[in-house]
This record gives structure tokens, C-alpha cells and sequence, in this order.
């Protein structure tokens, strides 16, 4: 199994974990807010370039395709928007987690529209950009209790999320050589 799994059935303890690790490493010594400038962009070429006719093309059964990935980072940003907020705001709130394989079958990725998902990550990502460049340093020390890793900093959950972006737009690379979409 990848270290980027994630199952919720085996999301919370040492998986959560293991997982949040990786993809910490992901971002390497890269400037969290600068991958989070840089992604609406990256994912507005990647749109324009594969053909739409392979965007709903997964690499294999079972797999997401690119547009259930950029459908499924929609989310996960609307989702951290939330966090984030919800972190800066009060004292240790409690953060859920989500079954992002649950949401992509039940709120039907593969039917929705790429452009959409595109339109709305980026609308989020600026709001949630502007949220981290007014952040204190005291605000990034803030804590909030994930119902699985247990308590996070907004400046870690940060860097979570900036990770999230590396490993997804590696995901999308890896999927458009697999269908022929270079």
C-alpha cells in the first residue's frame, strides 16, 4: 500500500500518522504558502493541456482520474477553509475527519465538472492564502484536535495542506503518463 493511503478504515493511530508524515516529507524545505500561491495555476494548465475527452480517465479500475482528483482537492480545500477557521477562532476545536472516498463515490466526482472543481479550488485557496499571510505567529501555534492525528497547529496544518497539493499534482502526473496525456 502507497504511504499516501489513507482509508478511513484505518485512518486513525499509526496510519494517520505515517500518512500525515509523508506527506509533510512531500513538501521538503518548500515555503507551505508559496506551493498554495502556485496551485490554482499548476491545475489551470493542467485542465488546458490534457484533452477533456482523457480528464475522466483514471489510470486504473479503482483509481481516480484527474478530474476526481481536482474534484476531490475542491473539497479538501473547502474542508481546510473550515479547519482553518475554525482553529484561529477558538480555543482547541475539534477538527473531523472525512472519508474522501466516501465523498468521491457519494457526491459523484466522476460526473461533476472539472472546470467547476477548478473554479471553486481557486476562489478558496485565495481566501484560505489571505487568511495565512495575515496569521500572527501566535495564530500558527493554535491548535485544534483531529478526530485521527489528534492536535494539530494551524502552522502544521499549513504545511499539510501544502504537501497535499505536491503529492495530488504528483498523482496528476503520474495518471496523465498513464493514460497518454503528456
Amino acid at each position: 500500500m502507497s504511504e499516501f493511503a489513507n482509508p478511513a478504515t484505518t485512518a486513525a493511530g499509526p496510519q494517520a500518522d505515517s500518512y500525515a508524515a509523508a506527506v509533510i516529507r512531500a513538501l521538503g524545505d518548500r515555503d507551505p504558502l508559496e506551493v498554495m500561491r502556485e496551485m490554482p495555476d499548476k491545475l489551470a494548465t493542467i485542465v488546458r493541456e490534457v484533452p477533456s475527452s482523457l480528464l475522466g480517465k483514471s489510470e486504473a479500475p479503482g483509481k481516480w482520474s484527474i478530474n476526481e482528483v481536482i474534484q476531490h482537492l475542491s473539497d479538501s480545500e473547502r474542508n481546510g477553509s473550515f479547519r482553518f477557521r475554525m482553529v484561529m477562532s477558538h480555543d482547541q476545536p475539534d477538527i473531523p475527519a472525512y472519508d474522501q472516498d466516501l465523498w468521491a463515490e457519494r457526491l459523484q466526482y466522476s460526473a461533476l465538472n472539472v472546470n467547476d472543481a477548478l473554479e471553486e479550488f481557486s476562489a478558496l485557496r485565495r481566501a484560505n492564502v489571505r487568511l495565512f499571510e495575515r496569521a500572527s505567529e501566535a495564530d500558527l501555534a493554535r491548535i485544534g484536535m483531529h478526530s485521527e492525528r489528534g492536535e494539530e497547529s494551524l502552522g502544521y496544518m499549513l504545511k499539510l495542506y501544502a504537501g497535499h497539493d505536491i503529492v495530488h499534482l504528483r498523482q496528476i502526473e503520474r495518471i496523465r503518463r498513464a493514460i497518454g496525456a503528456q
